[in-house]
């Protein structure tokens, strides 16, 4: 996703890597994007294009670069590096932000009520979470294959989104035992787990 370009972007759909904005109207707005991409999977930010993927292009690339540095310097700790980009269509200007997978993470946003929060991506939405489970271990790839672990992935290529109960019940096992297998494949990287609003649920990353 971060190497693609402006034509192939604009055929895509928004989701966990991807976001299009007309233009940069908030910086604690963007800077919850920002974080959220860098917290999960990394991402792209185009702005100058409608949500339906109307390329209107930016009035001013200064301005919507100030108001990106100062989401990235300013509204997200520790301080984000991304990388941008301005491309030409139909003759209109359009800025792309890359925002890679951080190593740092998580990052927290300062919201406008001076609080520190945490986002994380959830499909096309940029969701807070106070409970950051980093994924700093190699993937076990016999527990992927347990009949367990491929009920869990097949419910939630259809359903998004699953609680410790939901599992418990659906392959028969205890709450507890649910809950820690959700927590390993959350630290192994392939799930995402957010807690608000609750119950806690938990999603595939990416």
């Amino acid at each position: 996703m971060s190497n693609l370009s402006l034509t192939t972007l604009l055929t895509r759909s928004e989701g966990t890597q991807l976001e299009f904005k007309q233009t940069l109207s908030s910086a604690y707005r963007i800077a919850r994007t920002l974080a959220a991409f860098a917290n999960t999977s990394g991402g792209t930010l185009v702005i100058g294009v409608t949500d339906d993927k109307k390329v209107i292009g930016v009035s001013s690339e200064t301005a919507e670069v100030e108001t990106l540095e100062r989401a990235t310097d300013e509204l997200i700790e520790p301080a984000l590096m991304v990388s941008y980009e301005t491309r030409r269509h139909d003759g209109k200007t359009v800025l792309l932000v890359r925002v890679p997978e951080s190593d740092e993470k998580p990052h927290r946003v300062l919201t406008e009520q001076g609080e520190w929060q945490i986002y994380v991506r959830q499909r096309d939405k940029s969701v807070p979470t106070t409970k950051f489970i980093a994924d700093n271990e190699s993937v076990d790839k016999k527990l992927l294959q347990t009949p367990v672990v491929r009920s869990l992935m097949l419910y939630l290529q259809k359903h998004d989104i699953i609680t410790v109960e939901r599992l418990a019940k659906l392959v028969n096992i205890s709450d507890y035992r649910a809950k820690k297998l959700l927590r390993e494949l959350t630290t192994q990287g392939l799930l995402l787990f957010v807690d608000q609003p609750r119950p806690g649920r938990y999603s595939l990353k990416g």
